[in-house]
């Protein structure tokens, strides 16, 4: 395994800029496991699911992580990434380098803090005077969201963000990446989805930005995966295994649900509930427990995600279903389209 085998040619007019209006219209690549590839829409889960399957969707709701300050005569651009307690964060700085411990960022006049510590990864901590509510209400006040550096923006930020790069079900605050393929889903595409005996729960895991991480090792074996914090609950075990008793399957919405469940999967494939932080590096090889379909956009080259969906579906599954998806015009990436995954039998 060499990471060149994870690497893709992608035309800029591919990367999406937007969502899809309204989002369940979204093309949807479904990658069966009988093989070959049919070319639909999101809104057609209805028609492609059965009665008693469970979509499992990641609730956590992305912060605006996103600030632009003043250091002196100098402006910085921080994009917080772990909330230590206390006004704590780490953060990643454009021309970190040339922040001191000691330095005083003012993003407003009633919001500043001061560089606390630099670590040798790159980031900072930064030290607020604000935490709690008052803290999340200045967070909402002046910043932005955090979106992908593929996707450009103004310098101050877009604000129909707020409410694009956020799903319907976002209710836990900590992501600072939205769970890209639960942006696809409406209030009437779950109403159809019930209508159709299909049912759906929640679990929880704060996206942090090593999501968007390439990885550099020429061996990807070699990468050392980012943590994420996730949770899943005894209500939602308790649902999935109530839909695998009647028969039903369990469709992981998202590369983040997927990982939760399989961490949260013993060898047996029992899904207990779980809580903490969750290293999971999926790779070609892996014994999948947890999940039998999995919705996902379509990732980065060289990326952890593409190497999981890899891992699920099969490299040349995969490297066949991309090549079809860019020769048809599929966009790609954050707010672009989907594709629904079916492993191989």
């Amino acid at each position: 395994m060499r990471l060149d085998d994870f690497d893709f040619e992608l035309p800029r007019r591919l990367i999406a800029e937007r969502p899809c209006e309204p989002r369940d219209a979204a093309r949807l690549l479904v990658i069966p496991a009988s093989g070959g590839l049919q070319d639909r829409r999101v809104a057609d889960l209805p028609a492609l699911l059965r009665p008693g399957d469970l979509l499992v969707f990641n609730d956590t709701k992305v912060i605006p992580a996103r600030l632009i300050g003043d250091r002196g005569a100098a402006s910085v651009e921080v994009t917080l990434h772990r909330d230590l307690g206390g006004g704590g964060w780490r953060a990643f700085a454009k021309g970190a380098r040339r922040l001191r411990v000691g330095d005083r960022i003012a993003f407003a006049g009633d919001f500043s803090a001061d560089v606390t510590e630099k670590h040798p990864e790159g980031d900072v901590t930064l030290r607020f005077d604000l935490e709690g509510e008052a803290f999340r209400e200045a967070l909402a006040r002046h910043g932005a969201m955090p979106l992908p550096p593929y996707i450009k923006r103004p310098r101050g930020g877009d604000p129909r963000d707020l409410a694009d790069y956020q799903t319907i079900f976002a209710r836990a605050e900590g992501a600072v990446a939205a769970p890209t393929a639960g942006l696809h889903f409406t209030p009437a595409l779950l109403a159809a989805l019930a209508e159709h005996g299909i049912g759906w729960t929640t679990l929880t895991l704060h996206v942090g930005p090593g999501t968007f991480l390439p990885v550099k090792t020429t061996d990807p074996r070699d990468h050392h995966m980012h943590a994420e914090w996730g949770v899943l609950s005894v209500e939602t075990t308790e649902r999935i295994a109530g839909a695998r008793r009647g028969g039903g399957r369990i469709v992981a919405v998202g590369t983040t649900s997927l990982r939760v469940l399989e961490s949260a999967a013993a060898e047996t494939g029992e899904i207990r509930p779980f809580a903490g932080e969750t290293r999971l590096y999926i790779l070609p090889g892996h014994r999948f427990r947890a999940i039998d379909l999995l919705l996902t956009n379509f990732h980065l080259p060289r990326s952890t995600l593409l190497m999981l969906v890899a891992g699920l579906a099969g490299i040349e599954r995969i490297k066949t279903a991309y090549a079809h998806a860019v020769a048809a015009g599929y966009r790609f990436f954050s707010y672009g389209d989907a594709c629904l995954i079916e492993p191989p039998d």
